[in-house]
């Protein structure tokens, strides 16, 4: 018999987030948000498309109403929670019994964005069919060139 002294602790995996930056070319703040602001474990997926004009979040969001949403933008941040409480009541008359369940769905994401390359003003939300669609318009760069005189 060998033994094999351990420090209790388990391998270390590779760092995922740089893995994730170099792969997509996107900074993993982006795609995966902050973990610490998650709740119950539950985040729900999110697809993040861009063109020339504007930035495309999709998140599948199965289950809610318009209303449970609270979407805000913050020191750079679009934050994305929802939550639903819900309560079901059963009666079985035969019995006389009464069974009532509470259930309580929440969920935070947030996405690191520049506040100067985005219109956040213009920023615009729908929710249909279980999917949050937000439109985020890029800001128009600055083309033009000012001429600098030495004096």
């Amino acid at each position: 018999m060998t033994l094999i002294k351990t420090n209790g602790r388990k391998p270390q995996a590779p760092d995922f987030n740089n893995w994730l930056d170099q792969l997509f070319d996107v900074p993993s703040s982006f795609v995966l948000g902050n973990p610490e602001k998650r709740f119950n474990g539950n985040s729900p997926a999110v697809n993040i498309k861009e063109n020339d004009k504007e930035f495309l979040l999709e998140v599948a969001a199965p289950g809610l109403k318009k209303e449970d949403f609270n979407i805000s933008f913050e020191k750079n941040h679009l934050i994305i929670s929802a939550s639903k409480k819900s309560e079901t009541e059963e009666k079985v008359e035969s019995h006389k019994v009464k069974r009532t369940e509470f259930q309580y769905e929440s969920f935070e994401r947030s996405f690191l964005i520049e506040e100067d390359k985005v219109d956040v003003d213009q920023i615009n939300a729908q929710y249909q069919d279980g999917i949050l669609k937000l439109v985020i318009p890029k800001k128009e760069e600055d083309k033009r060139v000012k001429q600098i005189t030495v004096s």
